[in-house]
């Protein structure tokens, strides 16, 4: 038989083909040479379509099973199972991303292949015209609030401006590094309209645990270090091994709040936030709760502290699906 035409769809004369050869116990390699195929592709053929009685490679039954799968385009599993529609809406109306929805859909219905996507497949409910699966406003409770996909935008740089000696990062204890240890915490500010507010923001390394900083009138080192002394203050010693910061002006009096908190402050390298990772993720969950542009001092402590206990109680990939909430609960359980 001549090779196959350039199609990557087996045709019903090639099944045919391998129906004949196979009865005549020829090697799947030959059998593939003779098509023009790969061998994966001829022995996944051959194990798909065999008879569940007698073994039995079946041509014209693999084309029927082959033609049926073939329409496009497909029902979605979405749109087509109400319950799992409402499922991932309910819980991006919560705020959670695609990924945390369907590793829930996995635990809650481990039984149910129906109520199983991937989060592309949310992904292109949300975005792509003309599907109509989820709500498009839903898109909005993604985390980056935008209705079409875009590249990410370059972070911004800072600069050191600080007259007392800093610790770099490179500096901090190796078991920071690895996360073996908790209690290393990253922070930073998130800022608002004109510049003129801010929110402190803390995530501790090994846990993903957040702490909001209330900052209700300026961000001014003065404040920003007896902000920082008051939330430290609320933690175990053993819960305070470092904190690691970008070089803003806010941690301008850096020294005295490691004195007084008894807690080192390590410095990033300018134009280096991915050396603060989790904190920058974490900054970019809060801006879904705290929008670029808007004013940052209408928040109270109340409304950071509710904020806060939201997003310790998410599950996360890096945690196994475990919560933050869970993972420092547990912290706390083997200390005592």
């Amino acid at each position: 038989m001549p090779p196959s035409s350039a199609s990557r769809h087996l045709r019903e004369d090639e099944r045919i083909h391998i129906a004949d050869r196979v009865r005549e116990k020829a090697p799947i390699r030959q059998i593939a040479r003779e098509l023009g195929r790969a061998p994966s592709t001829v022995s996944r053929e051959v194990r798909r379509n065999r008879h569940p009685t007698n073994g039995r490679y079946r041509p014209h039954a693999a084309q029927a099973r082959a033609d049926a799968r073939r329409p496009r385009p497909k029902p979605s599993k979405i749109g087509q199972t109400p319950e799992l529609r409402a499922y991932i809406q309910e819980h991006l109306y919560k705020r959670w991303s695609p990924e945390q929805v369907v590793r829930s859909l996995r635990r809650s219905f481990p039984e149910q292949a129906e109520m199983h996507v991937c989060h592309e497949t949310i992904y292109q409910a949300l975005y792509v015209q003309g599907r109509g699966e989820l709500r498009r406003e839903l898109a909005r409770a993604l985390r980056t609030g935008r209705t079409m996909r875009k590249p990410r935008r370059l972070a911004q740089q800072r600069r050191p401006r600080y007259s007392a000696p800093m610790l770099m990062i490179s500096e901090r204890p190796a078991e920071a590094d690895d996360r073996a240890v908790p209690g290393h915490w990253e922070g930073d500010c998130i800022i608002g309209k004109n510049q003129a507010s801010a929110i402190g923001t803390r995530v501790e390394r090994t846990t993903r645990y957040v702490l909001l900083v209330h900052l209700p009138i300026d961000r001014s080192a003065e404040r920003m270090r007896d902000a920082l002394v008051e939330t430290m203050a609320t933690l175990p010693a053993h819960l305070k091994r470092s904190l690691t910061w970008d070089q803003g002006s806010e941690m301008g009096r850096h020294h005295e709040f490691s004195l007084a908190a008894d807690m080192p402050v390590y410095f990033c390298n300018p134009a280096s936030p991915w050396q603060r990772g989790s904190n920058e993720n974490t900054n970019g969950l809060l801006r879904q709760y705290f929008p670029k542009g808007t004013d940052l001092s209408v928040h109270g402590r109340d409304r950071l502290n509710a904020v806060a206990a939201e997003l310790n109680s998410r599950p996360r990939k890096t945690l196994d699906w475990d919560t933050p909430a869970e993972r420092l609960a547990m912290l706390l359980a083997a200390t005592n």
